[in-house]
């Protein structure tokens, strides 16, 4: 990679010209894939696409005005200093505040190239020009700023808000809240059937491991494989896999940490087992309250069937435990 104090005027144009067509291209990707949940806002980027075509343009032109039409092998991927811009195929299905993150990132390394670019220039019209593209860049948010106050009017903004709500769900809360079922209400019946069964904290605490670590495992890969996201936009498999695993293995985990209550202790079954049951007890009314909250499912009803779902298979695994 060479450093750009090293970069040549020649090669200086020729990185903004491959970084423009770049940019242009990611934005339109932004637009195409916000088309079909934010189409407004799929509008700014397509004129902020259009804005970096031009700049290209123009620094073509003053490109072959001074070294004629062929351009060297060289983008700013070849120059130490460059932030990597994900793969286009990286950008779908992202979170609309994560691409508004990335296109601030990206106006403001432009800018500050093109500054940088500008002090080095020796040629007074490519001085000219290259200082006039840091002031665009820099101008850049001011003009999602117009767009924005032009293109989202209030109720827009609200069912882009909406949208975003229903896309945290997909994308978050959702998986999670799925492994969090799983991980609290199946591993019930192993972890107090080997409890009751042995009357050994720390044999139950093996089975209640496995079991969790093992649900989070088969959870996260059921999670990742079920949908890759390109048509329901619930964004990225494997974040979803992961979240889904984590919240399964940590579900299960609450309920059989207890169990590491040392068996030298007196009473230390019963101690350990009070203790989890009061830990299952939150663990089933938290899972009720997140269903209320982000599910829209009636309170009472989502109590109804996680609470009395999960003392049923409770009181299985104690029964066969006990048996």
């Amino acid at each position: 990679m060479k450093n750009f104090a090293d970069l040549t005027e020649r090669e200086v144009l020729a990185v903004a010209i491959a970084s423009e067509e770049e940019d242009s291209r990611i934005y339109m990707s932004f637009a195409e894939d916000l088309a079909g949940r934010y189409p407004d806002t799929a509008k700014i980027f397509e004129e902020m696409a259009e804005e970096e075509r031009g700049h290209r343009h123009r620094l073509l032109e003053t490109y072959e005005q001074r070294f004629g039409p062929h351009l060297p092998p060289i983008r700013r991927e070849d120059v130490k200093g460059f932030l990597r811009r994900r793969p286009i195929w990286l950008t779908k299905n992202l979170p609309l505040d994560t691409i508004r993150k990335e296109v601030e990132t990206m106006e403001l390394e432009a800018e500050r190239f093109y500054a940088k670019a500008a002090e080095k220039a020796e040629d007074t019209g490519v001085r000219r020009l290259l200082g006039d593209l840091a002031e665009e860049e820099k101008g850049h948010e001011k003009l999602a700023v117009k767009l924005t106050g032009e293109i989202l009017k209030p109720d827009v903004r609200a069912e882009e808000d909406r949208t975003r709500r229903r896309m945290f769900v997909l994308q978050y809360v959702q998986p999670g809240l799925a492994g969090l079922m799983d991980g609290s209400v199946s591993t019930l019946a192993p972890l107090f059937a080997a409890a009751f069964a042995t009357h050994h904290n720390w044999q139950t605490f093996l089975v209640g491991l496995a079991a969790s670590i093992g649900a989070g495992i088969s959870m996260g890969f059921a999670e990742a494989l079920s949908d890759d996201g390109s048509l329901t936009g619930r964004g990225s498999p494997w974040l979803r896999g992961l979240t889904c695993g984590l919240m399964t293995t940590l579900g299960g985990l609450g309920h059989t940490i207890p169990y590491l209550v040392p068996d030298a202790w007196p009473n230390a079954f019963w101690i350990a087992t009070a203790i989890a049951g009061i830990v299952v007890f939150f663990e089933l009314w938290a899972i009720a309250f997140i269903r209320s909250r982000y599910m829209d499912t009636p309170f009472l009803q989502a109590v109804f069937q996680i609470v009395l779902g999960g003392a049923i298979v409770l009181a299985v695994g104690i029964l066969i435990g006990a048996a």
